[in-house]
């Protein structure tokens, strides 16, 4: 199995998110759940744009029509 280092890098951010964060509670309705599923999702954006990936990361590449 072959992985980039950028799938590398997000595995451990992910696997590093997942284990401090507890299980979460299943919601009691539909405006709980919708409102619990925005909430990680802005946590989870979050927690992705405090992840800093340097530009020499990947190469730099050019699109030609």
């Amino acid at each position: 199995m072959r992985l980039t280092r950028r799938k590398l890098a997000l595995a451990l951010v992910a696997a590093r998110e997942m284990a401090s964060r507890p299980a979460p509670q299943p919601p009691s309705s539909s405006d709980d759940d919708l409102k619990a599923r925005r909430d990680l999702m802005r946590a989870n954006a979050a927690a992705v744009a405090k992840v800093e990936i340097p530009m020499a990361t990947e190469p730099a590449f050019q699109f030609k029509a």
